[in-house]
C-alpha cells in the first residue's frame, strides 16, 4: 500500500525503432538513377543480342548501344565510388560489383578502385602504382613498337596493358594482400573466358563485336580523362605519399581541372557521358550526384570560364599526340585564344576502371 510519501516509478515509454534509411541517397535521385542504371542494364542485354542478329545493320545498332550501355555502365560505378546514389555504402558497393563486371574493371575489387579514385580527389594527383610509361620506354624496341604502332591505329593498348597488369599483380607479388586476392582473380578469369568462349561459340562475329564494343567505351573513357586535368603523375606504393613540392590546394584543384563538355550549344548531348564532363563542378563538390551537376555548373561557372573546353576544341590534340602522352610524362599545357589547346598533350592510362 503505497503511502503520501511514496512515488510510483515512470512507465517507461518503448524506444522508437530506428528510422529506415532510404534507398536513395538523395530524395530527388530515384527517377534519374533508376533511368541511368535501367539503360545501362537493358541496353548491355539487348545490344548482346543484336549482335546475334542476321542484319549488319542491326548488328551495329547492337555494338553501339553495347558500348554506350558500357560507358554509362562506368560512369554509374564512379558514381557509387562517390556514394552518390544509394544511402547506404554497402548497397553502392554491391552495386559497383555489378558493374565492374559489365566493364571488365571485376579483376580489382570494388574497393580497390574506390581507393585509387578518392586519392585522386583528395590528394589532388594522379597516383598510379605502375607507372606505364615507364615500362613501356623501358622495353626493347621491338615491343615498344608494338604498343606505339597499336596507339596510332586508335587501338588502346596502354589500357590493355593496365587491364592486364591487374590480372597478372597478384600473382606477381607476394605480399598478403596479393595473396588473398589470387583466388578471386583466378575465378573471375575463369568465368569471364567460359563466357567469352561460349559466346565465340555461339558466333564468331558476335564475340569480335562485343570487343569492338569495349574499345569503344574504352576509348571515350580514355578521351574523357585524358583531357581534363594537368595535375602532376606520381608513381607511389598503394599508401605511399606524394612529394609535397607544392601547395596541392582547392585553387590548384580548380586551375588544374577541365570541363570538356561534349556541347555548349546542347548541354543535353553529356548525358551520353552521364554529365562527367561538368568536372570542375564534381572536383567543387564531389559529393553531387551527377543529374545535378549541369545545374551546379551554371551556378558557380559561366560558358566564358576558362577551364570549359568543348570536346571539339580537344579532338585535333587527342589524334596529334595519340603516340606523344604514351611515353612522354609532359601533360603539355593548355594556353590562351582559339588555339588554346594545340599544345594540350593529355593524359594517358588515368582510368578508374584500373587499380594501379
Amino acid at each position: 500500500m503505497s503511502t503520501p510519501n511514496s512515488t510510483s516509478a515512470p512507465e517507461s515509454k518503448p524506444k522508437a525503432a530506428p528510422k529506415a534509411k532510404p534507398l536513395f541517397r538523395y530524395a530527388d535521385g530515384p527517377v534519374p538513377n533508376s533511368l541511368a542504371m535501367t539503360y545501362s542494364l537493358l541496353g548491355y542485354g539487348l545490344g548482346i543480342a543484336l549482335l546475334f542478329a542476321e542484319s549488319w545493320l542491326l548488328k551495329a545498332g547492337g555494338t553501339l548501344l553495347l558500348g554506350h550501355a558500357m560507358i554509362i555502365g562506368a560512369y554509374l560505378m564512379h558514381e557509387f565510388a562517390h556514394g552518390t546514389i544509394f544511402s547506404k555504402p554497402a548497397h553502392n558497393a554491391r552495386a559497383g560489383e555489378v558493374f565492374s563486371w559489365m566493364t571488365g574493371g571485376c579483376y580489382a575489387g570494388f574497393q580497390d578502385l574506390r581507393h585509387k579514385h578518392m586519392r585522386h580527389h583528395v590528394d589532388r594527383a594522379d597516383v598510379l602504382t605502375f607507372d606505364s610509361k615507364e615500362f613501356i620506354n623501358g622495353l626493347p624496341t621491338w615491343a615498344r613498337k608494338i604498343i606505339l604502332a597499336l596507339e596510332w591505329a586508335y587501338i588502346p593498348a596502354v589500357e590493355l596493358l593496365l587491364h592486364g597488369y591487374v590480372i597478372l599483380l597478384p600473382f606477381l607479388e607476394s605480399s598478403d594482400k596479393q595473396r588473398a586476392r589470387r583466388p578471386a582473380v583466378a575465378a573471375t578469369l575463369a568465368i569471364r573466358l567460359a563466357a567469352f568462349a561460349l559466346l565465340g561459340w555461339l558466333s564468331p562475329v558476335a564475340l569480335v563485336l562485343y570487343a569492338v564494343a569495349w574499345l569503344l567505351m574504352i576509348t571515350v573513357l580514355r578521351f574523357t580523362d585524358a583531357y581534363q586535368h594537368t595535375y602532376d603523375a606520381f608513381a607511389v606504393l598503394e599508401d605511399g605519399d606524394i612529394p609535397a613540392d607544392k601547395l596541392r590546394d582547392r585553387a590548384y584543384e580548380q586551375q588544374n581541372t577541365f570541363s570538356n563538355l561534349v556541347s555548349l550549344r546542347w548541354p543535353v548531348l553529356n548525358l551520353l557521358v552521364l554529365n562527367f564532363t561538368y568536372h570542375n563542378a564534381h572536383h567543387e563538390k564531389p559529393v553531387a550526384p551527377w543529374y545535378r551537376l549541369p545545374a551546379l555548373h551554371a551556378q558557380l561557372y559561366s560558358d566564358g570560364y576558362r577551364q570549359v573546353v568543348p570536346m571539339k576544341e580537344l579532338i585535333g590534340s587527342f589524334h596529334r599526340y595519340r603516340l606523344r602522352r604514351v611515353t612522354d610524362d609532359d601533360y603539355g599545357h593548355f594556353g590562351e585564344g582559339p588555339k588554346r589547346a594545340e599544345g594540350f598533350y593529355g593524359a594517358v592510362g588515368v582510368s578508374f576502371l584500373t587499380a594501379v
